[in-house]
């Protein structure tokens, strides 16, 4: 039986067998008995560490003994354990010699929050969006057996990831090379957003029904000195198992299917997987597992413990309190609080999300227009292509969608939405980068991919108003459009309930100064507006990439030395680009610089770290700047 935990441990706990593990190799000589108490010193450890850094926990903890399973029976890393997202990962870390770094996790300069091939050996493929593992997995196992190598693989997968058609491709792939891949598919019933569609209620129907398994016993045993009664048995159970069981699906694929199995019991699962290492072709593993597991808060609310923010310690002396000040609503809550006022004026409007309905702030409207929400699970492609079916009778579809997961469905969103320039509206959430979750989830690129394809409209609001105005902008517009909003809070501008349209490609200038013109495109105007203070520069709020304001970049190109652009986007292919590019169709020569993401993946930090280490504080604008000032012998405020 499993610890159950009751609280975060402050200190760090003692875990003398833990301590005992650099490698996987270590596990192999503990006893049954030592690996169980090693699955509580585990559990008691990432607890302990997640308390100090933050980060996801309530997965990690419901693989714990899988985890231990795994290593104990597989010669890893020579066999591939391949994990799917990653945020069950912090027991294998644990395990394979980063217990001392685990302090790190997620911080600049520390270890990543998924599986990274740069920081071991034993994390074979790097993660961080949904439904891969099977892929790259059986990929694996396909250029072993070609190099002649021989080595299992394991892809380890969980049913809110088993949503996505890209797992039942790889399946249905994996069934036609007969390689020798296992894939545990770790049913907890709970992924970040509760689990939908189909194969999720499929899976649900069989915890209802004990008729499968009490036959399966009851009968077994009864009949088991009958031979004449062991055909009768077989066909028997298997109609028993075509009713209740999810074997049936995988089985009618081309995979020898296994249980489902109790994913806690360690000793079954070190049995299991022992057998089933042995077992040539693809085989599926079918373990059942609680998220949060040995922590009774998180076991209670997996949802809410999906992650944890750090524990900062309680202070010996009270400070004196703090001014009350109004606190900044995220600008997922302005998508939500602004979803469910446009809601109320027009009933065409339907709100679509792929398994990010707490992320994205779609609560509150969830709840209150159930009819008119629809939650596609991990199906971004299938999302989008329902939005342009709904576009195509008349409904007003709303996508609220990463930005980073929106690249998932990029086929999707030229072929059956933008060049029948249907009307959907794009809701881009974590536009920019987004801090401790790292590069794989960064929204880097979205301005670039979404620029270069015709009908899309393409807005960048400065703050939380702009956001609402601009979200109804979209929305009343004739076609496709997208607005790309960032992760968190926003500078706390006031937010005008009226919603008013805003003239279809337009900016405005926030401030007027000489010399130099600040272009700013999103959230980073008032690093601009401090900049500018500095140097008595322009700057414009550009609002719109696409189409973007011409007037304004030829009015600003006329009376300035020098264009600035200023983006947390790809500067290749960005709104900057977009600049430079009508200066040169209007045969325009002069000065810009381009300010924005560099040409390289921005590894995790939090989000200040991140912008410092790539020139986007104001410090090093100011000074990227007056560098080019200086190439061009052009003055400054300060030798004015």
């Amino acid at each position: 039986m499993a610890k159950t935990f009751n609280d975060i441990p402050l200190t760090r706990p003692e875990t003398p067998l833990l301590n005992t593990v650099s490698a996987p190799t270590d596990l192999r000589h503990m006893t049954s008995q030592q690996l169980l108490d090693l699955a509580d010193e585990l559990r008691a450890f990432i607890l302990y560490c997640v308390g100090k850094t933050g980060g996801h926990f309530g997965a990690g903890l419901g693989v714990t003994e899988l985890t231990i399973a795994l290593h104990y029976v597989f010669n890893t890393p020579d066999d591939r354990l391949v994990w799917d997202v990653g945020h069950q990962t912090y027991p294998h870390k644990i395990l394979t010699g980063r217990r001392e770094q685990m302090l790190s996790m997620r911080q600049k300069e520390g270890l990543s929050g998924f599986p990274k091939r740069s920081e071991s050996l034993f994390d074979t493929f790097g993660v961080g969006h949904s439904s891969t593992s099977i892929s790259a997995a059986l990929g694996m196992a396909m250029a072993s057996s070609q190099l002649g190598e021989e080595r299992r693989t394991v892809a380890i997968m969980g049913d809110g990831a088993m949503t996505a058609g890209m797992a039942f491709e790889a399946i249905n792939h994996a069934s036609h090379v007969d390689k020798n891949l296992l894939v545990v598919l770790n049913d907890n019933q709970m992924s970040i957003s509760r689990n939908v569609g189909g194969l999720s209620t499929y899976f649900s129907k069989l915890w209802s029904s004990k008729l499968y398994t009490q036959f399966r016993e009851t009968g077994k045993k009864a009949l088991s000195g009958m031979p004449q009664a062991s055909n009768f048995v077989r066909r028997t159970e298997e109609y028993m198992k075509s009713m209740v069981s999810p074997a049936t699906i995988f089985e009618e694929l081309g995979f020898y299917y296994v249980g489902p199995i109790d994913g806690h019991d360690l000793p079954l699962l070190v049995e299991t997987l022992a057998k089933l290492k042995e077992i040539k072709g693809a085989v599926l593993l079918h373990i059942i597992t609680h998220k949060g597991k040995g922590f009774a808060p998180a076991e209670n609310d997996p949802v809410g413990y999906h992650a944890l923010n750090k524990i900062e310690p309680k202070q010996a002396l009270e400070p004196a309190p703090k001014p009350v000040t109004q606190a900044r609503p995220k600008y997922q809550k302005v998508f939500g609080d602004w979803l469910c006022d446009m809601a109320e004026q027009d009933d065409r409007l339907i709100g679509i999300t792929p398994a990010m309905c707490d992320g994205s702030g779609m609560n509150e409207f969830a709840e209150r227009f159930p009819e008119r929400f629809e939650d596609v699970a991990i199906a971004e492609q299938h999302a989008v292509t329902l939005a342009a079916g709904m576009a195509c009778e008349g409904s007003k579809p709303v996508v609220a969608i990463y930005s980073t997961f929106l690249q998932r469905a990029y086929d999707q969103l030229i072929h059956d939405v933008a060049i029948q320039n249907l009307d959907v509206l794009f809701a881009l959430d974590r536009a920019g980068l987004v801090g401790e979750d790292g590069a794989t989830h960064a929204g880097a690129y979205d301005i670039s991919y979404l620029r270069c394809i015709p009908n899309m409209v393409i807005m960048a609001p400065s703050d939380e108003n702009e956001t609402r105005q601009l979200l109804y902008t979209g929305y009343m517009h004739s076609g496709p459009a997208a607005v790309r909003y960032p992760r968190g809070t926003g500078p706390g501008a006031v937010i005008e309930q009226q919603m008013t349209a805003v003239p279809l490609g337009k900016g405005l200038m926030a401030r007027k100064g000489t010399g130099v013109a600040i272009l700013n495109f999103g959230t980073l105007l008032a690093t601009g507006l401090e900049v500018a203070e500095t140097l008595s520069a322009s700057v414009a709020d550009m609002r719109f990439v696409k189409p973007i304001d011409e007037q304004l970049i030829l009015d600003l190109a006329e009376s300035h030395q020098l264009l600035v652009t200023l983006e947390e986007n790809s500067t290749a292919g960005g709104a900057g680009s977009a600049v430079s590019e009508f200066l040169a169709e209007q045969g325009i020569v002069m000065p810009v610089l381009h300010l924005g993401l560099p040409d390289r993946f921005v590894d995790h930090g939090n989000h200040s770290q991140q912008l410092e280490s790539i020139g986007l504080d104001s410090a090093a604008i100011l000074a990227a700047i007056e560098k080019r000032l200086s190439l061009l012998a052009l003055p400054t405020q300060a030798t004015k």
